[in-house]
């Protein structure tokens, strides 16, 4: 069987790669993303990788297009594309997740695709107020005040229309539940939880806050919908199938994984009231909404999976919890871009990166000819740009989400944040000081630095992005000089010099693509019939 999977390199999709790998009647994958993932690394390695944008900010013809051709020839298509940030942005979400669901079913009938699998959600079902488990047969109306559950019901509406249209296509709908792994510990981070990721890493709290009127939710391991995927596209089935672990998580599950077992209930209203507050405040990534989800979602049912698709999960969700809250501690992640951490703090992985065997840095550099103080002060220096750099690039990738820019500029952002964190590393094994205050005062610097309207108050200013381009190649430019020297100076630390010859190769290939913004937005930015952001 060759298999397509629509976005493939997130939480889901990675699962999903990784259980296709082990089923013996898929012999061709392709991998489709906007952001490539590192296919030196298992699971991507083992497949084809297409770049392409289903809605954010390609045509409907334009996707059809590319859609049609990649499907070509396939026996099943994998649905898993869906956005959940920037919240502040419906217009956006509900094109990529309601319009791009339509455009992937319609691409796949028209390119004759017997099979279309889907992945939908507990969060499609109505409200439930009782504890009574509930099969794939409950209306799937979704929760109003949860932009996650209008989309998944709007989904379900384009499904039975394509469904009616194509007969000939058997569609199968997928309702996991809440789906935990380590490799997504990153992604829930930036998605849900925001700065207070931390919290979970500093400290333990001696009772776990709850809502008073939270029942008792389901998840299910990552990998444990993998097989349920995988077992879809090569059984004769179609329909909706529920898909969770056996056990439920209640108030005491979660206190128990998430600290010493003791349980605060608190006035749901209150809860929420904070959470919106949090929101607005831009503390917490999750809106209200999911928290309205969690209270009202109903308990799924999955006997229709154990019979049809012989499926039984392998992994308790407090298990497949667990693991999550413990990547989570760990600062851990997956090898995709969705997944891949925001900073790291393996040592060995930087380590590695320029040859370090252990012995003290410091002690090679006293022994050298090269001036320590004033190695000090550049590469300081360097670091405190590369700390404005670092949040400037991570705000362009955001900011040009509906665009064609997005895919590139977000790889380039990582790069810039794990080169940030390799030059810390490279300033600590030498012993010199990192002049925190400065790295402070560029951080702040470049947050107020966002408060500069160029024009345009309640939206996206076309000129910000002319400005910061131009910003972003000047400062790349003066860090591949950094890497120059770094380079020079590698043999005398006993350092492998082809490791900064490599970042050299790489800033290079960031300032083209920094070039390449400043086009695509200067030719847009000061013209009426032009729009620099599309969308």
């Amino acid at each position: 069987m060759r298999v397509v999977v629509v976005g493939a390199t997130g939480n889901l999709g990675t699962a999903v790669l990784r259980a296709l790998h082990d089923t013996a009647e898929v012999t061709s994958i392709v991998g489709i993303a906007r952001r490539r993932p590192d296919t030196g690394s298992a699971p991507y390695r083992d497949a084809e990788w297409l770049s392409i944008d289903i809605a954010a900010a390609s045509t409907a013809s334009a996707a059809h297009r590319d859609l049609v051709e990649a499907f070509a020839g396939a026996d099943a298509v994998i649905h898993l594309a869906w956005l959940i940030q920037p919240n502040r942005d419906r217009e956006l979400l509900r094109r990529v997740n309601v319009a791009g669901t339509e455009r992937v079913a319609r691409a796949a009938a028209a390119a004759t695709v017997p099979r279309l699998v889907v992945a939908s959600s507990v969060g499609a079902y109505s409200a439930d107020s009782g504890d009574a488990f509930r099969d794939e047969t409950w209306p799937t109306k979704g929760i109003p005040s949860a932009h996650y559950s209008v989309d998944k019901a709007a989904q379900e509406r384009v499904l039975d229309a394509v469904e009616a249209e194509f007969p000939e296509m058997s569609i199968t709908r997928l309702r996991p539940a809440l789906v935990f792994q380590s490799d997504a510990a990153s992604e829930v981070q930036r998605l849900f939880l925001g700065a207070w990721a931390g919290v979970l890493r500093l400290a333990t709290p001696p009772a776990l806050p709850i809502p008073r009127d939270l029942r008792q939710i389901q998840a299910v391991h990552a990998d444990d919908v993998g097989r349920a995927f995988a077992a879809a596209v090569t059984r004769d089935v179609s329909g909706a199938f529920n898909i969770a672990a056996d056990d439920v998580l209640g108030h005491h599950e979660l206190a128990r994984i998430l600290d010493h077992g003791r349980v605060l209930p608190l006035p749901t209203a209150a809860v929420r009231a904070t959470m919106v507050a949090a929101h607005r405040l831009r503390i917490l990534a999750a809106d209200a909404g999911w928290l309205d989800m969690g209270l009202g979602a109903p308990l799924m049912d999955t006997g229709r999976a154990r019979t049809e698709l012989d499926w039984t999960p392998r992994i308790t969700a407090v298990d497949a919890l667990t693991e999550l809250v413990n990547a989570l501690r760990a600062g851990a992640g997956g090898d995709s871009a969705p997944l891949r951490p925001r900073t790291t703090h393996d040592r060995t992985r930087h380590a590695s990166l320029y040859g370090v065997d252990g012995r003290s840095g410091r002690a090679r550099l006293e022994a050298s000819t090269i001036d320590a103080d004033l190695l000090g002060i550049y590469l300081s220096d360097h670091l405190t740009g590369a700390t404005a750099g670092a949040a400037r690039a991570e705000r362009m990738s955001a900011d040009t989400i509906d665009t064609p820019l997005y895919g590139r500029l977000s790889e380039t952002a990582q790069e810039i944040r794990l080169e940030r964190a390799l030059l810390k590393r490279v300033i600590a094994d030498l012993g010199l000081r990192r002049r925190r205050h400065r790295q402070a005062a560029a951080w702040l610097g470049e947050r107020l630095g966002r408060l500069k309207t160029n024009g345009a108050i309640v939206r996206r200013s076309p000129l910000t992005l002319v400005l910061e381009a131009e910003l972003m190649r000047s400062a790349v430019l003066a860090k591949l000089g950094m890497w120059r020297v770094l380079e020079e100076l590698a043999p005398e630390l006993g350092w492998e010099p082809e490791v900064f010859t490599s970042l050299v190769s790489r800033a290079e290939a960031q300032a083209e693509a920094y070039s390449a913004t400043h086009e695509y937005a200067r030719r847009r930015a000061f013209l009426t019939d032009r729009d620099v952001f599309p969308g």
